[in-house]
């Protein structure tokens, strides 16, 4: 059945066809490799998982890697042989990237494994023949590489009416489909019908373009009275597209960012039909394919049959390869194609096309020009897009902008690179912008799936927490109700009894009459509660009466008590130091909660109303601690203890310390800010707190200073002094240095006053009861002291390299030093000192030399020895030459002239 009802595309190319290279001659059969490579990623989706080792012997045809989920396909050997080498190797990719591969080494012996064939297919459940399908490793033949089975498998949602084979091949150069339809017709319509009992379409449409005639012959000679439409539409390039194909063949366009089978349509190409065929008919999985090898570097340009994992050399070199001739090797047309790095990489399912081009086939493209806004690319755009505009969005990484203008309906075809006048290569463009906007997604994704994650984490803590803190409750409020009919209940209760006219209150015991009521009371309520708890459960007349006369039994014990407390004076309660100190620690607890979130910026609801819940929280801990505070009796004035003080004071130091750190950052940030503020505050109540303990400190009596404390705070001053002093050399101190000079003075200022402090409180030593005068430095000692110091000063300044005023001025104090030891000498009475001088005689030239030569022989000896290859001719060669040197050293300084 043929119909001649098509429809056009919206523009489109008309470049060379060059098919007629290798369209001439049938298909061949390729030699049969010695290696074969097979990629276990051959397909679109997850790569097949290997379930052979290395070793291993395989049979023609046997699955040797298993698909590892639904959008995956199974890999077969495609000969017999052994299993060599399971890993990284050569894909056919433009980067040149090795991928995970089964290689094996040929036999020679082509032996099948058990085949199932099934030409009664019709009588298979669609499972089933899905199954064989899916079991075969097809996937799309065309260039895509989807897997078949995959598309076939039957949408609850979607119903398949109209089943399209692809037989179109307008890609420059290829002809493996053509050469496919004219030779296995027959095999094709079979895989059609097969595909068509699977999914039972309204109408099948095959789609041919008019320049395969011999192939449109062959084709309807073999569909017959089938009621299937051969639909034979001009060229035009890129008619093959999928949804390019679609609309010329029957009017419908697929929606943006949709799929044929949204439609209900379903798209398969020829050879895809063919190998359907072989796997369900015959059982034979897909192990071949039909290759292009075309190009003007090819000597005998033909279409061929070739195993899966063959090296692309060896089908070059089958067909004689010029490899003089050869300027890019490209897989697939030259339009969609890539070029290969080297020819080291394996023929797999999706290799439809081998163009070995020369150099002026395929020149290197000119380099690109500015656009011109001429609009050519848009007209000629297959997928009515907006190339120029995909292309600036593309430079400014506009994803957003992209994405509204369909980059993704951009099939890559190269129609608008094709057209361009300024050289620009727009694919690649579109390519990296997709690859972009595919890793920010992943990265979106990844990033959302982390927040849910978190949120799920800390809602999980907060509910945690949230039992916890029930659960503390709960048993708080048990230990509480234990606690309270304990002492309830307890015969040894304590009470105060105010004694009137007693200067001093007095603890006494209840009497026995006052602990008999009490207990009475107790056990009536514990009694009375117990039978309302079994009331409220159920609801009987016995059980109310109980209930009444219990309440009545307890309001009259408890009347009898009141009557016999009341002869006691009642006694101001007291608070309790451990309910005082837990009122305290609530309340500072809340305060630091409620400080945490204020910092937050933006809070949300939750936040929010967790917020004036622990304000109120707040408010209430602060009036219960302030009245508890009020009912605490004033405590007798207690001397403040030293551990109490000592730790204030280093409280307020670290937080003085912890402020100043703080104030030296340039620009502080918010959090900076907050923390800036609550040191500040902090600092002001630990000076508070400072104050009040130094002013509630007993005035002590003078004691004696320790001599540990006097000197090292004389070390401390010392130290602090050479730090500012090494400082202040400095010529051109940074801002850090200067903070640093600053906080150095301060803290040597503060040293020196306790220093002062503490010399001020050493007492005056008591007159010894003999007077004995006080032991008198030394005048000669004194002078020698300060010269050797006015000399040291003098030196370091010279190093430093002082201005010449300073200099001069330690000079002067150095003469005035000498001076001052010279009338010292006279004026001690001693002799003065004979001054013994040796004179030294200077080394001549030749004793120099000489010493030096023994120096460098007893060096190189050394070495040697420490060597662990050193030969024993090295070693006796340098210690003679060491003999010698020191042989002459001894000659010459023991000679005259020496």
């Amino acid at each position: 059945m043929t119909s001649m009802q098509t429809w056009d595309i919206h523009g489109g190319i008309h470049p060379p066809e060059r098919k007629e290279l290798s369209n001439h001659c049938a298909v061949q059969n390729a030699p049969l490799p010695k290696r074969l490579v097979l990629p276990l990623n051959q397909h679109i989706g997850a790569a097949a998982e290997p379930l052979v080792i290395v070793g291993e012997a395989v049979f023609k045809g046997q699955k040797i890697a298993e698909a590892s989920g639904f959008v995956s396909a199974p890999l077969h050997a495609p000969t017999s042989g052994i299993v060599s080498f399971i890993g990284p190797q050569p894909y056919p990719h433009v980067s040149g990237m090795l991928t995970p591969a089964i290689v094996i080494d040929s036999d020679g012996q082509e032996q099948w494994c058990d085949l199932e064939p099934c030409p009664d297919y019709r009588q298979l459940a669609p499972d089933a023949l899905l199954e064989k399908i899916r079991q075969a490793g097809i996937s799309g033949l065309g260039g895509a590489g989807f897997p078949t089975a995959v598309k076939l498998a039957a949408r609850p949602t979607q119903k398949i009416h109209t089943l399209i084979i692809n037989g179109t091949e307008c890609e420059p150069y290829i002809t493996a489909d053509d050469l496919l339809m004219r030779e296995k017709a027959a095999e094709l319509v079979s895989g059609i019908e097969i595909l068509a009992h699977l999914i039972q379409p309204e109408q099948v449409l095959i789609g041919i373009e008019d320049n395969k005639p011999e192939a449109i012959a062959a084709v309807q000679a073999a569909v017959g009275e089938r009621p299937f439409s051969v639909r034979v539409f001009p060229t035009k390039y890129p008619s093959g597209g999928e949804k390019q194909l679609i609309q010329i063949l029957t009017g419908v366009e697929v929606p943006s960012g949709g799929l044929p089978a949204d439609i209900g349509m379903l798209c398969q190409n020829v050879g895809s039909a063919v190998a359907v065929h072989d796997a369900v008919v015959l059982g034979k999985p897909l192990i071949s394919r039909i290759t292009t090898l075309t190009g003007e570097a090819l000597a005998r340009p033909m279409n061929v049959e070739a195993l899966l994992g063959t090296p692309v050399g060896e089908l070059l070199a089958f067909a004689g390869l010029q490899a003089d001739k050869l300027h890019r090797l490209v897989m697939g047309g030259p339009m969609m194609g890539f070029t290969l790095p080297n020819l080291d990489v394996p023929l797999i399912k999706t290799t439809n096309c081998l163009l070995a081009a020369s150099h002026a086939e395929l020149p290197p493209p000119p380099p690109a020009l500015p656009c011109i806004r001429c609009g050519e690319c848009a007209e000629a755009c297959p997928a009515t897009l907006l190339p120029q505009q995909l292309h600036f969005f593309a430079l400014g990484q506009e994803h957003e902008q992209l994405k509204e203008h369909n980059l993704f309906d951009c099939i890559e075809c190269g129609a608008c690179a094709y057209v361009c006048p300024s050289n620009i290569p727009l694919v690649q463009y579109y390519r990296a912008a997709k690859g972009e906007i595919r890793e920010l997604e992943q990265k979106q994704i990844k990033a959302e799936h982390s927040k849910q994650r978190f949120e799920l984490r800390q809602e999980r803590l907060r509910r945690a927490e949230e039992q916890k803190e029930a659960e503390r409750q709960a048993r708080a409020e048990r230990a509480a109700r234990a606690k309270a009919i304990q002492a309830e209940t307890s015969a040894g209760l304590l009470e105060e009894d105010a004694v009137a006219g007693a200067p001093a209150a007095k603890v006494s015991s209840l009497s026995d009459a006052q602990k008999k009521l009490k207990i009475e009371a107790s056990m009536a309520q514990v009694a009375l509660k117990k039978a309302e708890k079994q009331l409220a459960a159920h609801d009987t007349p016995e059980l109310q009466a109980q209930v009444k006369d219990l309440r009545a039994a307890a309001e009259a014990a408890q009347k009898a008590l009141e009557a016999e407390m009341a002869s006691a004076a009642p006694v101001a309660p007291t608070v309790d130091d451990a309910a005082l100190k837990k009122a305290k620690i609530d309340s500072a607890m809340l305060r630091a909660q409620l400080r945490k979130l204020e910092k937050l910026e933006a809070p949300d609801d939750d936040q929010q109303a967790e917020l004036a819940r622990l304000r109120q929280q707040l408010e209430e801990a602060e009036k219960l601690l302030e009245s508890m505070q009020n009912q605490a009796p004033a405590a007798p004035a207690k001397a403040v203890d030293d551990g109490a003080l000592k730790k204030a004071k280093i409280d307020a130091a670290m937080l003085r310390a912890q402020l100043r750190k703080l104030e030296k950052l340039e620009a502080p940030d918010d959090d900076q800010q907050a923390e800036l503020a609550r040191l500040r505050q902090q600092l002001e109540e630990a000076e508070k707190l400072l104050s009040s303990l130094q002013e509630q400190a007993p005035a002590t009596p003078a004691k004696a200073v320790d001599d540990g404390a006097l000197k090292k705070a004389k070390i401390d001053a010392a130290m602090l002094r050479a730090q500012l002093r090494k400082l202040e050399k400095l010529e051109a101190p940074d801002d850090d240095q200067q903070a640093e000079l600053a906080r150095l003075r301060q803290q040597l200022e503060e040293a020196e006053k306790l220093l002062a402090g503490l010399q001020d409180q050493v007492p005056a030593a008591p007159a010894p009861a003999k007077p004995s005068k006080a032991p008198e430095v030394d005048p000669l000692k004194k002078a020698k002291v300060e010269l050797a110091m006015k000399r040291a000063e003098l030196k370091k300044a010279e190093k430093a390299a002082a201005i010449d005023g300073a200099l001069e001025l330690l000079r002067a104090a150095v003469a005035a030093a000498e001076q001052a030891l010279h009338d010292a000498e006279a004026a001690s009475g001693k002799p003065a000192p004979e001054l013994v001088r040796s004179e030294k005689r200077p080394v001549d030239e030749a004793t120099r030399a000489l010493k030096t030569e023994v120096a460098f022989a007893r060096a190189d000896l050394r070495k040697l020895e420490r060597e662990d290859g050193a030969s024993a001719e090295a070693l006796e060669a340098a210690r003679q030459r060491l003999a010698e040197a020191e042989a002459k050293l001894q000659q010459h300084t023991e000679s005259p002239g020496g």
